[in-house]
């Protein structure tokens, strides 16, 4: 007994009663702030979870997003191709236009006399013109580049005197 006086004694001070108390209090306030860890963890994963979910789901969207952009620009670019090689080709405008271009040619070697021979002449001219301009670099660049007025009023003359002394003669 005296072995539990000696205790009793002990426990009855205020110094251990204060210490026991502070005890009791500090093991109350990390029992808690353990539990709030343990909520707080799960709390996190829950929200990485729920993170990781929306991120998958976002990727796969901009995978097909992706996927529907690219195939949207080889459209484009096919369309883009198909509008310049029809471009290129003669439409139903042009080849009419160009029949009217050959009625009014053949109306205008009826009617005038001195319009055929200057109208061949220039034809013949121009042929060899662009026959040439097919051959090499030098005409293509004159091809390329558009010639001065003054000048196709001196070829314009050239042709007139031509056809000119053809008549008089």
């Amino acid at each position: 007994m005296e072995n539990s006086n000696w205790f009793m004694g002990i426990l009855a001070t205020p110094f251990v009663q204060g210490l026991l108390l502070g005890l009791f209090f500090c093991c109350v306030v990390y029992v808690r702030g353990w539990m709030r860890r343990r909520e707080f963890s799960q709390e996190i994963n829950r929200l990485k979870s729920h993170l990781h979910t929306k991120m998958e789901i976002d990727s796969a969207d901009n995978e097909k997003r992706k996927q529907e952009l690219i195939t949207l620009r080889q459209e484009r670019d096919n369309l883009r191709i198909t509008v310049q090689s029809l471009n290129q080709k003669p439409g139903r405008k042009e080849i009419r236009q160009y029949y009217i271009y050959q009625t009014a040619l053949d109306i205008m070697f009826e009617k005038a006399p001195g319009f055929a021979p200057a109208w061949q002449i220039t034809l013949k001219e121009a042929e060899r013109l662009f026959e040439k301009s097919e051959q090499g670099v030098v005409p293509l660049l004159k091809r390329l580049m558009p010639t001065s007025t003054n000048k196709q009023v001196e070829e314009y003359e050239k042709i007139s005197k031509i056809t000119h002394d053809d008549v008089v003669a």
